[in-house]
């Protein structure tokens, strides 16, 4: 039974004729009656008793068309909604902890001062639950700083950072220029949480070279972290963006560690199969062009 079989049949119960039905609706009076007999010849019911070239509702019918109009109406509810959402255009971006941290926020003030209309939603979590929302259609598009292997997903390179050592004042590295990555074998070490990028690539780095790892603290966000180092629970190595503030007002110290690359990319992800609407677009563009 189709949408339009439904609109035909409450309007000839409404009327109680076909050729009224069928002047409401501008089709000919033949369809109308080809609607109604498909309707009760696929169902074995009678909707209508025709007498006196009148229409008359069944008991059937009367009941049916309570369900017919209840049917209509929340079609058409439901296109309403569906032209309502299409009006209400949103972007959903994912942002790892670090991008979440110090990018994200200039990144989304931006994005709506082109489109002011536009809903920006963020998630902020690490690399891995962001990889999994990215491939179960709960977000549109990541900026992430860890590594993406799912064949489903695409990755761009979008912006250049590396990580750095860092420590408080107290600490016997505050003002060293560069240190050996072999020196963090003997430290306590303030990491992020399994699943986020940093740790991953920190943890590569220390494991290929045999290197012990000594995790004292593990903290799921960045402000957490720096505050440990600050107060001298231990040393972190961490994104050289999130520490440029404390640095300039000398409440952390930051250096390279040599003997290893910790260069890396943000790197922008979406589903293979996404459509690429002009916000996701508008987005990409803003984290290639970005300057702090």
């Amino acid at each position: 039974m189709t949408n339009r079989n439904l609109e035909i049949f409450v309007a000839v119960a409404e009327h109680g004729k076909m050729s009224a039905a069928a002047k409401e609706l501008f089709i000919t009076q033949s369809s109308v009656s080809q609607a109604i007999a498909e309707i009760e010849r696929e169902y074995g019911v009678r909707l209508f008793d025709r007498l006196s070239r009148s229409l008359y509702l069944t008991e059937t019918g009367k009941d049916f068309l309570i369900y017919a109009k209840r049917a209509l109406s929340l079609h058409r509810e439901m296109e309403d909604f569906l032209r309502d959402t299409s009006r209400t255009r949103r972007i959903r971006i994912g942002a790892t902890v670090t991008v979440g941290t110090c990018l994200i926020s200039p990144l989304a003030s931006r994005l709506r001062a082109i489109d002011p209309d536009l809903r920006i939603e963020i998630t902020v979590a690490n690399t891995h639950e962001l990889e999994d929302m990215l491939l179960h259609s709960q977000l549109d598009i990541g900026l992430v700083e860890g590594h993406i292997s799912h064949p489903d997903l695409l990755v761009d390179p979008a912006m250049a950072d590396d990580m750095v050592l860092i420590c408080g004042k107290g600490h016997p590295f505050f003002g060293k220029t560069d240190l050996p990555i072999e020196a963090l074998a003997q430290e306590n070490l303030i990491l992020r949480e399994h699943g986020s990028g940093t740790r991953a690539q920190f943890e590569e780095a220390m494991e290929s070279r045999s290197l012990p790892i000594n995790i004292l603290w593990e903290c799921c966000n960045s402000e957490a972290i720096l505050s440990a180092v600050r107060e001298g629970h231990g040393v972190s190595v961490i994104s050289r963006r999130l520490v440029e503030g404390a640095v300039r007002e000398g409440q952390l110290w930051a250096c390279p560690l040599t003997g290893v690359d910790f260069s890396r990319t943000f790197d922008l992800v979406r589903h293979k199969d996404k459509l690429l609407t002009d916000a996701m677009a508008s987005f990409i563009d803003l984290c290639k062009t970005f300057e702090a």
